[in-house]
């Protein structure tokens, strides 16, 4: 029998189909539960009577437990879904802040981000709107919460501050790499408190600090508190591939545990409610993403909590920050509203590249989507770039590969004689079997040289899938002709055509299994992985047909070195 080519071709097969399952496994999106979760409230405790550390989650307020005026004022402005009034944020409570990368809006009720658009990402690949991501609506409610929590001396609290602003604009004009965004509320009591926003210049990262001028004759507390707001609506920038899709959810991440993914499910079951040093927490989709990342050297609480039947506030507590009379104190956090992109994300928080998720190989998926933006700085093509990425990763295994070629062309050339043992010994396999070990001794053949070579570039495989799925810049990235858009399948399917087609040209280089069945078997493989690929990006089918390609070419060269060197000994 034909042992290592069914062994090659079945382990691709159940290669895929793992793929396919442990994807599921990670990023399935449960069923939304239709059962309301009460979320629990309590009265916040005085700050000023307690250590500067986080406060529980019996004593946080807010939207993890708010005092009750503030949150019946914030569910009127950013949670309609919840209380199901339909409502949505009136634009005369806004202001429009827009840079080269960004387009916002901020709510001047609590001064929350409430809308944000991506102008250098588009809806849709025919479309020229930008792609929103921050929004509140009937559809999707998703917004980016801030406030100051304790009672700052009296019994109501800081609450849900209603700011002014100087304009209802702002723009980061050309030759400016910031903008600040002041917006002002002061107490009856005199404190001023000025809630600021820092954009700079090509970046989707920005600043939300709180600026305390204490004019009163009272000492004031107070806790920064940064919120996550999502329901459970599906992401709608994600991409299906046989039925499963991008992990959509929250990440927390801690010193201890860098990257730990939570689905609704888990936050409905489990509220999280965590002291941690440092760390940070986001929520993911398809492409895109947004995240808090307090002060990475103080302790922060991390927690989440539910809003109604569906929707999720997942966010922190940073220490208590108190303010003398006369005195002026900061209050900072950084947020990140954008793409997932590995050199923007690095340096900003520990880890926070890691959001965009390569799967357990991620090892050696970073190293191939750096070799792989390379090659894009080089050509300007991502489909060019992915073809030479395939070259470079050809030629790294091509002396595994080789010694496979060889393998395979050894067993072909003593394949008459396999045929004339099949037909002697048919009916007693296990002399068959005999026969045929002493065949492979005699010739000095591996029966298992032409699969294990296969087998140790399936990481790489695996890895180039994460890359080309995961990577946001191959989103509406043309390549040439039809294709437009390497992120999606081809809408022809001529690709995955093409790489069944250079499957089936290259199992004819390869010997025929002795037995029907096998064969059989070996025929139907390039029909079963071209349907396999129909609904794979087309960036990937591109990687495999780019291989095929490479692979009979490499294949049909060590075929006439062989040939070669058994006429030179024929000769001899």
């Amino acid at each position: 029998m034909d042992i290592p080519r069914v062994a090659i071709w079945l382990g691709l097969a159940i290669v895929s189909y793992l793929l396919v399952m442990a994807w599921n496994e990670d990023y399935h999106q449960q069923p939304v539960s239709t059962e309301p979760v009460a979320a629990e409230e309590s009265a916040p405790a005085d700050p000023g009577t307690q250590s500067q550390q986080p406060p529980n989650s019996s004593d946080s307020g807010d939207g993890f437990e708010r005092p009750e005026s503030d949150m019946a004022s914030a569910g009127q402005q950013t949670s309609s879904k919840a209380t199901g009034s339909g409502a949505t944020a009136d634009s005369s409570d806004t202001i429009r802040v827009k840079t080269d990368v960004l387009d916002a809006r901020i709510s001047l009720n609590g001064g929350h981000l409430v809308e944000a658009w991506l102008p250098e990402h588009t809806r849709t690949l025919k479309s020229d709107k930008p792609l929103q991501l921050l929004r509140s609506d009937e559809e999707l409610t998703y917004i980016l919460e801030s406030s100051l929590l304790g009672d700052g001396g009296s019994a109501r609290g800081h609450g849900n501050l209603t700011f002014n602003s100087d304009s209802d604009s702002y723009r980061l004009e050309e030759g400016e790499d910031k903008l600040t965004v002041d917006l002002t509320h002061k107490t009856d009591s005199g404190v001023q408190i000025i809630k600021r926003y820092t954009f700079e210049r090509d970046h989707y990262r920005l600043k939300v600090s709180y600026h305390i001028r204490n004019n009163s004759s009272e000492p004031w507390n107070g806790y920064f508190s940064g919120r996550i707001v999502r329901d459970e609506s599906g992401d709608p920038t994600g991409q299906r591939i046989l039925g499963v899709q991008a992990f959509l959810g929250m990440v927390l991440s801690t010193p201890q545990e860098p990257y730990t993914k939570y689905e609704f499910s888990d936050l409905r079951e489990t509220p999280l409610n965590r002291q941690v040093e440092g760390g940070w927490i986001a929520f993911l989709q398809h492409y895109f993403m947004s995240s808090w990342i307090p002060d990475q050297d103080e302790t922060h609480r991390y927690q989440t909590r539910q809003r109604g039947s569906n929707l999720h506030v997942m966010g922190f507590v940073s220490p208590g920050t108190k303010v003398a009379p006369g005195e002026e104190k900061e209050i900072s956090s950084r947020v990140y509203v954008g793409p997932k992109i590995i050199e923007r994300l690095q340096g900003i928080a520990p880890n926070l590249d890691r959001t965009v998720d390569f799967g357990w190989l991620f090892f050696i998926s970073q190293p191939l989507f750096y070799l792989l933006d390379w090659f894009h700085g080089l050509t300007g093509n991502w489909g060019v770039a992915i073809i030479l990425l395939t070259v470079v990763v050809k030629l790294a295994f091509y002396k595994l590969s080789a010694t496979s070629y060889r393998s395979m062309a050894n067993m072909r050339r003593v394949q008459p004689e396999m045929q004339r043992l099949k037909e002697q010994y048919g009916d007693d396999r296990q002399k068959l079997s005999q026969e045929m070990m002493n065949l492979y001794k005699k010739e000095k053949i591996n029966p298992l040289g032409g699969c294990l070579p296969i087998l140790v570039q399936m990481p790489v495989f695996i890895s180039l899938y994460w890359v080309l799925f995961e990577s946001v810049q191959l989103r509406h990235a043309p390549f040439m002709l039809w294709i437009n858009d390497l992120s999606v399948m081809d809408p022809y399917f001529i690709l995955p055509i093409l790489m069944g087609g250079s499957m089936f040209l290259q199992m004819q280089l390869n010997p025929t299994p002795p037995d029907p069945v096998q064969a059989k078997v070996m025929k139907l493989l390039p029909i079963m992985f071209t349907f396999f690929f129909l609904w794979f990006p087309a960036g990937l089918v591109l990687y495999w047909l780019s291989n095929n390609v490479l692979s009979m070419a490499q294949q049909f060269f060590i075929y006439r070195q062989i040939e070669k060197e058994q006429g030179k000994s024929a000769k001899g």
